[in-house]
């Protein structure tokens, strides 16, 4: 017997299965096995990055499958599909990064245009690795529609010599061997041990950073981030969020109802206070830009100003995803957050129910080890900071998780570079000197293109022994990885004619984490006079082709580096076509 059919009258899905006129969409729908009753139930995309790029994607098929079984239960159809992912440990360090940031942008359109062309009613999301994350939530705030995010979870660590260690450790050991520190035997046995699983990269690198950013934003299930992608009990959390799209969507709680303003300054206090990935600085702009909300790198470091840092991850703490979900996981860190007042508490979930409502329920303590209490903080303020200043009047950010207050001052001359395959080989031949501030430019966004991660170049110093001994600046990116005095996102680029294009070797350039500048002794007068001399962009080789398109339509890294207008521009909500 049939039980009633849902009222499509509201939902994208009736302009395919409802009607006289939809019998040859639903002759489709037959051939795939559906029956009547499954084919007038709400569709329900659920959207993944698997693939075989590696660990971050690999188990997310597994996962799509427990993400049926509760939009199944919840009375929906299920509709699987796939997107691209650009893996960034596979892509870090040659012209493959070029692909990554703009990847975010092609997983954001592609889920769009599927979730259009069929005309779903909901979706959950899974994703692994870097750009995907925040890439599959942009695509749930720019639809618009009833939406659970599901991170695919983080690799466990490896184990050599009774230590814990990551891909970090692998990239910063290629210094070691270049500086004659380690064997070609040592590096090798590091190399296999170092990532023993599926799933992402285990430090608070930009993967994890993300998927608490996740949870704390709404867009998914307390505590949905923290199992390694091993767990068979990942797939509880599967089953929980194909459940819990089905209530968002008979209660038409949509994306933007749960990211607003309020909810991403919650994410960002979570980024600052776990030293999470710079990276933040540009997903959080580019999330917010997507729901039509005023919320750029200013923002997002005036938060990280004044946030306490008291959860202890790598990269600059000791533990990884693994040990912070055992001592409880985001839900912990908002408990503690919300102690000094710095959560807001009505912001609504994807559980239905109110952050405030949530943390209710939470009753574990800081464990005083992974998770400090807020109240005797690793330091008081963020792990991540901006900076500006001449040098970028658009601003600049830094990680100084794990850093010391004398580190977080530098003043050097500046040593530049056109792009980081030169840094990377003066790095590799010592062709530097202690106490410079190198200068890698024309890697931002549309100059790049691509705005490409330094972390071949980042982990060879730190290799070398020599992470505090330089500081590095770039209109480029750092990945979540990266420690030492690294300052990333300078605006404008250089191909828009920002000031890192004009530096010259041995200007002197002042970095201070602390009191928030970055400088260059320059009077405005020079800087005019070198502008009036400049010749213009550096040429690429990209003339063509996707990362053309891309360098074409991109934006400032301060406001996300974005590729179209946004929700202030839009004249329609795709769920109310």
């Amino acid at each position: 017997m049939l039980k009633k059919p849902t009222d499509k009258t509201n939902m994208p899905s009736r302009h395919v299965t409802e009607g006289p006129s939809r019998a040859p969409h639903r002759s489709y729908f037959y051939a795939m096995g559906l029956g009547d009753e499954e084919i007038h139930q709400p569709f329900v995309g659920v959207a993944t990055c698997w693939n075989e790029a590696a660990p971050c994607n690999i188990s997310l098929n597994r996962q799509a499958q427990a993400v049926k079984l509760g939009v199944k239960q919840g009375n929906g159809t299920p509709r699987e599909f796939t997107t691209i992912t650009v893996t960034d440990g596979i892509a870090m360090g040659h012209e493959g990064m070029r692909s990554s940031l703009a990847s975010r942008e092609a997983i954001a359109d592609t889920v769009e245009l599927t979730m259009r062309g069929h005309c779903y009613d909901a979706i959950v999301g899974l994703a692994g690795c870097d750009k995907s994350l925040p890439g599959m939530m942009m695509a749930m705030i720019r639809l618009n529609t009833p939406s659970v995010f599901i991170y695919g979870g983080s690799i466990l660590p490896g184990r050599l010599n009774g230590k814990d260690v990551t891909v970090q450790d692998v990239f910063e050991a290629v210094g070691e061997h270049q500086a004659g520190n380690m064997s070609d035997e040592a590096l090798r046995t590091l190399e296999r041990v170092a990532c023993p699983s599926a799933g992402a990269c285990g430090g608070q690198f930009t993967a994890n950073t993300m998927a608490c950013v996740s949870e704390a934003i709404g867009l998914a299930l307390p505590n949905s981030a923290g199992a390694p992608a091993p767990y068979e009990s990942r797939d509880h959390y599967s089953i929980a969020s194909g459940q819990a799209v089905m209530n968002l969507l008979e209660k038409n709680i949509r994306a933007r109802d749960i990211v607003t303003l309020e909810s991403l300054q919650n994410a960002a206090r979570v980024v600052a206070c776990t030293g999470g990935s710079t990276n933040a600085g540009l997903h959080l702009p580019a999330m917010a830009h997507e729901a039509g909300i005023d919320f750029d790198l200013d923002d997002v470091c005036e938060i990280f100003r004044d946030t306490p840092y008291f959860v202890d991850l790598k990269p600059g703490g000791q533990y990884v995803a693994k040990d912070l979900y055992e001592a409880g996981g985001v839900p912990v860190i908002m408990k503690e957050l919300r102690k000094a007042g710095l959560i807001h508490e009505d912001c609504m979930t994807a559980t239905g129910y109110s952050i405030g409502e949530e943390i209710d329920r939470v009753e574990l303590e800081a464990d005083g080890k992974v998770i400090y209490s807020i109240g005797e903080p690793l330091s008081k303020t963020g792990g991540v900071v901006g900076l500006k200043g001449n040098l970028a009047p658009e601003g600049a950010i830094v990680k100084v998780a794990g850093m010391s207050s004398q580190h977080q001052m530098f003043t050097g001359p500046a040593r530049v570079f056109e792009c980081e395959e030169d840094a990377f080989d003066a790095v590799q031949t010592r062709e530097y000197e202690e106490g410079e501030v190198l200068v890698i430019r024309n890697e931002g966004p549309a100059g790049g293109p691509g705005m490409r991660e330094m972390l071949a170049t980042t982990a060879a110093l730190s290799g070398q022994g020599m992470g505090k001994k330089v500081a590095l600046i770039t209109d480029g990116r750092f990945s979540g990885a990266t420690r030492g005095f690294c300052v990333g996102h300078v605006g404008p680029e250089a191909a828009h004619g920002g000031p890192i294009a004009l530096l010259k070797n041995g200007d002197v350039i002042t970095l201070n984490a602390i009191s928030g500048e970055i400088s260059v002794d320059l009077t405005d007068d020079e800087l005019a006079e070198r502008k009036a001399n400049w010749k213009g962009p550096r040429d690429t080789i990209y003339a063509s082709g996707a990362l053309w398109k891309y360098s074409q339509l991109v934006g400032s890294a301060k406001f996300g580096a974005c590729t179209h207008p946004g929700a202030k521009a839009e004249q329609h909500i795709y769920m109310d076509l």
